[in-house]
């Protein structure tokens, strides 16, 4: 009953219940079956459930009652919700959705007002999984303002994880650190793009250390205003990459003349892999390229890191929209001006975005991201990019170095930091440790 096509008898584009002779999908006329399955409603030939209504049907039928103004109609406000509900493919999922108890309480209090419909509101709200997928589709409707779901769901986490803290001056500081640190600096982030899990899980082991922290120094008979030193080279000593996150914190105290002015453990930072010889890389390239059996999107995606040297976390964040192709030149916009793609790499970018319209999520089709993800209005993350990358055998973080740095040899840094999106001074940098000199470079203008 879920089988749709063209029949092979009569060539008609419908339902194929019915099977020939040799097992084939036939539509209803063909196979001689009388019943007929169209609905009662839209006439869409399909699975009929109660009163002879479709599955959408159904569905429009179940967001009515649930959503109900009390004069027979949907609440106003919430129209957009239906409507982007009514809209996704599969129906079947939605109504399995809507069975969910949690669901529906948060559903019917939306429509009455007993909660209010705003993020605020929302928050206040459990189970937070369910809060949290409600959330997004509000947002992708145009119901709710779109705000960053990492830091709506980072802000859940730190008011259950200052609830369980016993003393009310640690509770204190934690909240004063989150409010004017933390959160001010993960807002400005959220602004030039979405936070990735990366970002807020890093927030978690500061305000949880710091918390470890606060509690440890006590056990010690101090307070955090009487540290010494002495204190914070026992605390670093004893578990040295566990309790490193907390030197924000403390950092933060210092500045804010919440404790004495102490000399903090320096960072040990490991040299990266190697980057790939040219050679190598320019191999792996040629490959992804030419390798149609691979993933389209991992494809492109590579194709980005290989030969403009992006990183993931850029990737994910490009648009549609930046995305400019006049029917001859095909251009991306990582930096200024828009980086032109070469043959065959912006053939698989063209064939990409057309085969964006068949995506299995309606919401995912209708998204800006060029990179769309699972949940609505969101892109995809950057872990599970680099995942798809490795499984095709290309490594991000080492090819991206390989790329930059044999750009850096080819043209003056500046103009390869601003075409690719990099800071002056980090192009510099590669360009030494590329074994480059800026006496190469004739005076004059490069701009171009």
């Amino acid at each position: 009953m879920r089988v749709r096509g063209s029949c092979p008898n009569c060539r008609a584009d419908r339902l194929l219940p019915g099977l020939d002779p040799s097992g084939n999908p036939i539509c209803r006329d063909c196979a001689g079956i009388t019943r007929d399955f169209f609905c009662d409603r839209c006439g869409l030939e399909g699975l009929l459930l109660g009163k002879r209504l479709c599955e959408r049907c159904t569905l429009a039928d179940t967001l009515a009652r649930l959503l109900d103004d009390g004069t027979g109609h949907v609440v106003l406000p919430l129209q957009p919700l239906v409507t982007i509900l009514l809209e996704m493919d599969q129906p079947k999922s939605r109504l399995i959705w809507l069975r969910n108890p949690n669901v529906v309480r948060l559903l019917h209090g939306l429509a009455a007002g007993a909660i209010p419909l705003t993020h605020d509101g929302l928050h206040q709200e459990t189970p937070w999984r369910t809060v949290a997928h409600l959330r997004d589709l509000l947002m992708d409707s145009g119901v709710l303002p779109r705000v960053d779901r990492q830091l709506t769901l980072y802000q859940r986490w730190l008011t259950e994880r200052l609830g369980v803290i016993e003393d009310p001056e640690h509770c204190r500081l934690l909240q004063h650190f989150a409010t004017w640190h933390q959160m001010r600096r993960l807002r400005s982030k959220a602004e030039k793009g979405p936070l990735g899990r990366s970002q807020t899980g890093q927030a978690k082991q500061e305000i949880t250390q710091a918390g470890t922290f606060l509690s440890w120094l006590a056990d010690r008979g101090r307070t955090l205003e009487h540290c010494q030193q002495a204190d914070v080279d026992a605390w670093h000593t004893e578990k040295p990459a566990t309790r490193r996150p907390a030197q924000t914190f403390l950092r933060w105290c210092m500045k804010t003349s919440r404790m004495p002015c102490l000399t903090l453990p320096p960072q040990v930072i490991n040299q990266d892999q190697a980057p790939l010889h040219q050679h190598r890389r320019l191999g792996i390239l040629r490959r992804t390229l030419n390798d149609d059996s691979l993933p389209l999107r991992a494809r492109v995606a590579a194709a980005l890191v290989l030969l403009y040297a992006q990183p993931v976390t850029r990737i994910v964040r490009l648009t549609v929209d930046d995305v400019i192709d006049d029917g001859v030149t095909l251009t991306v916009r990582l930096g200024d001006p828009p980086s032109p793609l070469p043959e065959p790499v912006a053939g698989l970018m063209r064939a990409y975005v057309q085969s964006r319209r068949q995506l299995p999520y309606a919401s995912s089709r209708s998204s800006q991201w060029l990179f769309p993800g699972r949940q609505p209005g969101q892109p995809m993350n950057p872990v599970s990019l680099q995942v798809h990358l490795r499984k095709i055998g290309v490594p991000p973080q080492r090819g991206r170095t390989s790329a930059i740095r044999q750009l850096v040899l080819q043209a003056p840094a500046p103009v390869i930091a601003k075409a690719l999106g990099y800071h002056d001074k980090t192009a510099t940098r590669l360009v030494t440790e590329a074994g480059g000199t800026w006496s190469r470079y004739a005076p004059g203008d490069h701009r171009r």
